[in-house]
């Protein structure tokens, strides 16, 4: 197995957990509400370890995965960018939101950093169709953090402005994971 399909693995397993335990964790709560709720205050009382367990998890299988990644191109600057993402959702995790600034910080790390990713990874990683569609994500996330931030959310709520800057990430993590796994790379290197 190529240091290419590890990454791809490790960051599937990462993002597919952290996407099922998030369904699972609002569902835990039958007061919550993806409109008016962010998605932090899953991290808070009651069943928090659902969401905060998932989150670090994703966060270190997210660094490990940029691990394998530098491996293979240590010139590159994308696995530096994803292993912010990591530190940032691992840190979410580590520093519910209670704790106010430290989350507020790996929260901005880790959505900034996913957006220059998906922007990146069409540069250095990625080639055919999927070269054009990772930017149109990493757009996308961007648009959503201006706004998130502005706070326009456009009659879907808080929450919901939020879910358009995690959702798309998460969908970019899933389809860059299987891209890796399948390991274009190796065949352009020779490594068949």
């Amino acid at each position: 197995m190529s240091n290419y399909t590890k990454a791809g693995v490790l960051l599937f397993i990462g993002a597919f957990q952290f996407s099922i335990f998030l369904l699972i964790a609002e569902a835990l709560r039958p007061s919550y509400s993806v409109h008016s709720n962010y998605i932090s205050d899953l991290g808070v009382g009651a069943y928090s370890y659902v969401f905060n367990y998932s989150i670090v998890l994703l966060g270190i299988l997210v660094i490990i995965s940029a691990i394998f990644l530098l491996i293979e191109r240590k010139r590159t600057v994308l696995p530096y960018m994803i292993i912010l993402i990591g530190i940032g959702a691992a840190g979410v995790g580590l520093f519910p939101e209670s704790t106010g600034s430290p989350h507020v910080l790996f929260s901005e790390i880790t959505f900034i950093f996913s957006g220059i990713s998906a922007i990146m990874a069409s540069y250095s990683y990625i080639k055919g169709p999927f070269r054009i569609i990772s930017p149109i994500i990493g757009i996308i996330i961007f648009s959503s953090i201006i706004l998130y931030v502005e706070g326009n959310y456009y009659g879907i709520g808080v929450g919901g402005m939020e879910r358009m800057i995690v959702y798309p990430t998460l969908l970019w993590a899933l389809a860059f994971s299987g891209y890796l796994m399948y390991s274009p790379q190796d065949k352009g290197n020779g490594k068949q």
